[in-house]
């Protein structure tokens, strides 16, 4: 329990019904007019603390979200771009023959080429397609 010393007085205008409803619960054994608007008053302020920063909050989640969708879209974009490129390809290029060692030794190698572009794109955080608006090269 607190020391009177440590509280302070209030007087408060409630209306009628709302006194009645106060007065009720203050009728149960072991309950106070003073406990019950404490715990009241103290429930409404933490549930303002809780708004505020959710407030403070959703400007920031909703940022991260937006982002977030755009690099969905941007994968999508670049899965669908690749898919349709390797059906290109694979439309137009004539299969190799089983026995043309020479014409796989060529893909293997522009293919170890190809993957080590990559690699080396990644590793230096270039890209070979950007938007100008992003500040980034558009050819590396």
């Amino acid at each position: 329990m607190r020391k009177k010393a440590d509280l302070v007085r209030y007087q408060l205008f409630l209306p009628e019904e709302l006194s009645h409803r106060l007065e009720t619960l203050a009728a149960k054994p072991g309950a106070t007019k003073s406990a019950i608007l404490v715990d009241a008053l103290t429930a409404w302020l933490g549930r303002q603390a809780a708004s505020e920063l959710e407030n403070r909050f959703s400007q920031r989640l909703d940022r991260v979200s937006m982002a977030l969708g755009r690099i969905e879209r941007d994968g999508h974009i670049l899965l669908e771009s690749l898919a349709l490129f390797i059906r290109y390809e694979l439309m137009v290029q004539a299969p190799l023959a089983e026995s043309d060692e020479a014409a796989r030794a060529i893909g293997r190698d522009r293919f170890n080429a190809f993957v080590g572009r990559v690699g080396e794109a990644l590793a230096s955080g270039q890209r070979t397609f950007a938007e100008p608006s992003e500040g980034r090269s558009k050819r590396t």
